[in-house]
């Protein structure tokens, strides 16, 4: 089974996607803050984060700074999903290949089963 660990402070958020990702036969860790995801990365190796830039204390952009800074998560990749305008999540574009976010999707135009197919599309191109 391949795992995903979804970093959404919003409960609601994290139920709706993360069920989808269930259904679809992924286990599925739950973060709301950076230390909490460190913490369930810990326990599971995650074939895929998924996260939200606005977490609690630490941004997402310093989570993940201090994830890829681990050995054994540098080539985890990552799927942002956030609520972050258009215009904000611009100033990160140049941090995407650096720190391995394989794609940037916005909640507002982002359903449950795209997400699915994108964490798919990932999983697939992780395999040898």
């Amino acid at each position: 089974m391949k795992h995903v660990l979804f970093v959404e402070p919003d409960d609601i958020v994290a139920s709706v996607y993360g069920d989808a990702l269930k259904q679809r036969g992924y286990g599925v860790a739950y973060a709301k803050s950076a230390q909490q995801a460190v913490a369930e990365a810990d326990k599971q190796l995650p074939d895929v984060v998924v996260l939200e830039l606005q977490i609690a204390r630490h941004n997402g952009v310093e989570f993940l700074y201090e994830f890829k800074s681990y050995t054994e998560w540098q080539n985890v990749p990552i799927v942002i999903l956030t609520s972050l305008p258009a215009r904000e999540l611009a100033k990160y574009s140049a941090l995407t290949e650096k720190l391995q976010v394989v794609a940037t999707l916005r909640k507002s135009e982002t359903t449950a089963a795209l997400l699915v197919r994108e964490v798919d599309s990932v999983v697939q191109a992780e395999q040898p």
